[in-house]
């Protein structure tokens, strides 16, 4: 079986932007989801933010952390909570159990997307992380995910620990 590499597209286009998950994404782009998460903290003129995930055909908890990031970065700047387009069953019902609405509005299909923007996608490069990058970053979403609702915090905390302990581990 083919497996649907991740790819993320991304555009901005008079005050919205528009974060794309294409295929199969998971903790080797959650640098690149980082990176777009700080952009975002300080993006002026940002009126909305929409992540698109019709084409994702699985995001892993790492990058669903991210995305929480994202509304994280985001709050209190908007008027209104950034929305999730998702119209897998899978996908949504994942995004339900993780208590995505509390900071998302989630929907199966946009309202109206203006044209331009779809064209205004563009592939952002995949952000090597090394392998202490990457597990920062396991972590950070991790915790992101477990502030999110009981349910995470009693999912991820093993995790959570696990990392945790590795990371007071001397290196050689």
């Amino acid at each position: 079986m083919l497996i649907d590499e991740g790819r993320i597209k991304a555009a901005f286009e008079s005050g919205v932007f528009v974060l794309k998950l294409c295929g199969d994404v998971r903790l080797t782009l959650c640098a690149t989801l980082d990176t777009q998460a700080q952009h975002l903290a300080e993006t002026p003129g940002l009126r909305a933010v929409i992540i698109d995930l019709r084409e994702a055909t699985n995001v892993d908890s790492t990058a669903l952390g991210f995305l929480a990031k994202v509304a994280m970065a985001v709050k209190g700047r908007l008027a209104h909570p950034p929305t999730i387009i998702a119209d897998n069953p899978d996908v949504r019902k994942m995004l339900d159990v993780m208590g995505f609405a509390r900071f998302f509005t989630l929907m199966e299909a946009p309202l109206q997307q203006p044209p331009a923007l779809s064209d205004a996608l563009v592939e952002l490069p995949e952000e090597p992380a090394d392998e202490d990058g990457l597990r920062e970053r396991i972590l950070e979403a991790h915790r992101i995910l477990m502030h999110m609702n009981e349910h995470n915090r009693e999912q991820f905390q093993p995790l959570v620990e696990m990392l945790e302990a590795q990371n007071t581990e001397p290196h050689h």
